[in-house]
């Protein structure tokens, strides 16, 4: 009976996890360039089950069957695969087709990757993000483009200044670290060589909503079943207490 509730309790824990991190999809449904999330859970290692029975030493063992305790979460992934592109009317907009990353710069000097090309120039004319981080170039200096219309090619070069997008690979991205706001830090960049630079254009998120939709439907009906597993083992805990001691 109590392993009962512990299992059933370790399967709501998780349940919540989805919930929770199907509800950050879907705000981010229209954030530009979003990477979704997904949840991967694996059942625990099966026990095996037996009685004794009778015997001169209680040694005829009767082999009941596997048990599994419930479910753990394996690993939390994030699916870098590419999201759509959409036009936009701002020349300051880009979008990435392939697997690089824009590589950005921090107010405090740290580097972070992004696929978050919703672009705007800063008061002193470099080209930044949303949140005020400078667009490093191969240079490794940020882009400068003042206030003069600019024109970029699909290699992510600016034409009117000769400089060029720093866009950074990873043999393994699932190894980045999330830092929000789209941002990802982490080691063993290369420079990318099979990304091309779209202008006037951004990468919408790449989680599908019909499919978000359909799993959180999921997600509440695998709750509402659990709790309804766990009031059933109250009402058989508390007769077997109320009842059975009684006898």
């Amino acid at each position: 009976m109590i392993r009962g509730f512990i299992t059933t309790n370790r399967n709501l824990h998780i349940l919540e996890k989805k919930q929770e991190n199907l509800s950050t999809t879907v705000a981010n449904l229209n954030t530009v360039g979003y990477k979704e999330q997904e949840i991967i859970q694996s059942s625990l290692v099966e026990q095996n089950l037996f009685n004794r029975l009778d015997g001169p030493e209680l040694n005829q063992q009767f082999n009941v069957g596997g048990l599994s305790l419930g479910s753990q979460i394996d690993e939390v992934y994030r699916d870098f695969s590419q999201g759509g592109i959409k036009l936009t009317n701002s020349s300051t907009d880009l979008a990435l087709q392939g697997e690089a990353f824009f590589t950005v710069q921090t107010a405090n000097g740290e580097t972070m990757y992004t696929r978050n090309g919703n672009f705007t120039v800063d008061a002193e004319g470099f080209l930044a993000t949303q949140e005020g981080h400078q667009v490093m170039s191969t240079a490794n200096t940020p882009i400068q483009v003042g206030s003069m219309e600019f024109t970029v090619s699909t290699d992510g070069t600016i034409l009117e200044t000769g400089q060029q997008l720093q866009l950074t690979s990873f043999a393994d991205p699932a190894g980045l670290t999330s830092q929000g706001d789209t941002l990802f830090s982490g080691n063993g960049g290369m420079m990318a060589n099979d990304t091309a630079v779209f202008q006037s254009a951004v990468e919408t998120a790449n989680a599908n909503t019909a499919d978000v939709m359909i799993d959180l439907m999921q997600v509440s009906r695998e709750y509402e079943a659990n709790q309804k597993i766990l009031q059933a083992a109250d009402q058989t805990l508390q007769k077997a207490v109320n009842e059975l001691g009684k006898v």
